[in-house]
């Protein structure tokens, strides 16, 4: 238990880095994403208000801080991240970006390290899959506006699908406490909250 913790806290320090803070200081944009509506230093914002390279660097930021934890962690013990406590493991990253330790705990949603954290499972596919799955259905085909509500529906159904199809085990756990931390910084978040509209694609 002592090595899961190990891995977990240094999976919620590399979470605590937040890209979009780095890369626009690095193009002398300093906290460009505060103008947005919500005010999340995530990737959206990074590529909107601070360009394509600082979008791009906070991308890959956001997607590395959670793969390499979880990816360590996994090669490590391959059977590991399939017990509850490796569950720690997998949603340590998504923690650290949402509550970050060298940011007074105010930080971002977390939705691209949630995808970092599941490739760090890799080989093990599905559960990328099915969250991409669900975020491409409810953007492309079903489409629910506004972006709030549809991260919400997003993470709600992945996690229900990940316990049909894996049962009760650390990488469905672990999803569950990720979808937990990215519902409560909704939550938390300044933006106004529309009322939820579903159309379908061809029709918008």
């Amino acid at each position: 238990m002592e090595e899961i913790m190990t891995y977990a806290l240094f999976g919620y320090i590399c979470g605590s880095i937040l890209f979009a803070r780095v890369a626009a200081a690095l193009f002398h944009q300093d906290r460009e994403y505060e103008k947005s509506e919500d005010g999340n230093p995530g990737t959206v914002n990074a590529f909107r208000y601070g360009g394509f390279w600082c979008g791009l660097i906070t991308l890959c930021g956001d997607l590395l801080k959670g793969f390499i934890p979880v990816f360590l962690f996994a090669s490590t013990h391959e059977e590991g991240i399939f017990f509850m406590p490796g569950a720690l493991v997998l949603a340590a990253p998504v923690l650290g970006h949402a509550f970050p330790l060298f940011h007074r705990f105010r930080g971002g949603k977390g939705i691209a390290v949630s995808f970092g954290c599941l490739l760090g499972l890799m080989p093990f596919w599905r559960p990328f899959a099915i969250l991409a799955g669900f975020f491409l259905l409810f953007s492309l085909i079903v489409v629910i506006t506004p972006n709030f509500q549809r991260t919400l529906v997003t993470f709600l159904c992945s996690t229900f699908t990940m316990f049909l199809r894996f049962g009760v085990c650390g990488i469905s756990l672990g999803f569950l406490f990720m979808t937990c931390i990215v519902c409560l910084r909704l939550h938390m978040s300044r933006e106004l909250r529309m009322k939820m509209k579903i159309a379908l694609g061809h029709s918008r």
